[in-house]
């Protein structure tokens, strides 16, 4: 006699299937899987949320966000399929169904239509690019979007002032202050910014007179950053983890940079001739004897529409 299996039993074999797809990097056949699954039982939410989930690092924004809106009519209290829908509504500009499902998460939102944008804080982001991946501190204007406030090195392909969609799950842990704050990834460059990236080297300088250099940047306008004092590099691990923890992973010893440098800044401005104009001005006032080398544009703005 046939062994009969139910239509649930189907369903969570097929859910399985699609998990061990994906895990072993058959994306395309876990989504098969996935609807395979969605079919049999369609009113089940994993399924569902499982594709979306695949679609949302893809950038498939559409199809993520048809996936976790059924997820979530399935479900209304599965947390992660509102919070993914809400992070694909933003991708698409769709604000209607953006709020409500911060709103369905339990966030309270200024009221209003459009984009959601109110400050929610300043908030680690880890940016990625060809050549490197760097955590950045930026402005969270709401839940999914941040507007990047460091000045990035050009190997992570951003800049000071992109606005970036992030993703929504804690991905590592930074200090601000004393608190404990956690880390989100970049998913989507949204809006590229009009500040190009500029890279300096400045030796025969104290650090004082750097940071009055960095000073002058701000004071016109633009934004400087002593990448010599200021960059950490970490392991995979500590980056994903908690890197300011007692007993962490060692990275081996620190070189302090030598009193005079040299330093190596990274300035973002929308004004080249600017640039070499402070640069120039605060070696004649501050330092006459700095040194200042190999400036140049190491990652171009974004033209303006």
């Amino acid at each position: 006699m046939p062994l009969r299996i139910s239509k649930a039993g189907k369903a969570n074999a097929l859910n399985e299937l699609g998990r061990q797809r994906d895990d072993d990097g058959d994306q395309d056949g876990a989504l098969v899987a996935y609807a395979q699954a969605s079919a049999v039982h369609p009113h089940w939410a994993s399924p569902w949320y499982n594709a979306g989930l695949i679609h949302k690092y893809r950038g498939e924004w559409a199809a993520s966000l048809q996936a976790n809106d059924r997820a979530v009519a399935c479900d209304p209290g599965n947390r992660g399929a509102i919070w993914n829908l809400g992070i694909a509504a933003t991708a698409l500009g769709d604000w209607v169904t953006a709020r409500r499902a911060w709103r369905q998460y339990g966030i309270d939102l200024p009221h209003g239509e459009g984009p959601v944008d109110y400050f929610v804080g300043l908030t680690p982001i880890r940016v990625h690019g060809d050549e490197g991946t760097e955590v950045v501190w930026a402005d969270r204007i709401d839940p999914a979007r941040a507007i990047l406030r460091n000045v990035p090195t050009p190997a992570c392909g951003h800049r000071y002032g992109d606005l970036v969609l992030h993703d929504g799950a804690p991905n590592g842990y930074r200090l601000r202050g004393e608190r404990e704050v956690a880390v989100f990834d970049a998913l989507e460059l949204i809006a590229p910014s009009d500040y190009a990236t500029y890279e300096v080297s400045v030796d025969n300088a104290t650090q004082a007179q750097i940071d009055t250099l960095i000073e002058r940047f701000k004071a016109a306008d633009a934004v400087a950053e002593n990448w010599t004092a200021s960059m950490e590099v970490l392991c995979r691990a500590c980056s994903e983890g908690r890197p300011h923890a007692e007993g962490g992973h060692h990275h081996g010893p620190d070189e302090a940079p030598a009193a005079l440098g040299p330093w190596r800044l990274g300035i973002a401005s929308r004004d080249e001739a600017m640039v070499q104009r402070v640069l120039d001005e605060w070696r004649a006032d501050v330092s006459p004897k700095a040194s200042l080398h190999d400036l140049r544009c190491v990652l171009q703005a974004a033209p303006r529409c």
